[in-house]
């Protein structure tokens, strides 16, 4: 699967998006996943309070399934202006 970092996420991970090979059946999981990769994950994902999820391009929460899931993405909340 696809994952994708935007703003400070991506600043603190190194990466915009890679290729996860990942047995996770929801966002939770993946996310336990990668923060046990390197300190750079667990930067990133210190706080979920802090982050948004999209998968497969839909806003949804971190209990979210991925078990037909092609693409996440983790962003900080967006402000209006």
């Amino acid at each position: 699967m696809d994952v994708l970092y935007f703003a400070w996420v991506r600043e603190r991970v190194g990466l915009p998006r890679e290729r996860v090979e990942t047995t996770a059946a929801t966002v939770r999981d993946l996310v336990t996943e990668l923060k046990a990769r390197e300190a750079r994950y667990e930067a990133a994902f210190a706080d979920e309070r802090a982050l948004r999820v999209a998968v497969d391009q839909e806003l949804t929460d971190f209990d979210a399934d991925l078990s037909r899931a092609r693409e996440v993405a983790f962003f900080p909340p967006m402000t209006g202006g």
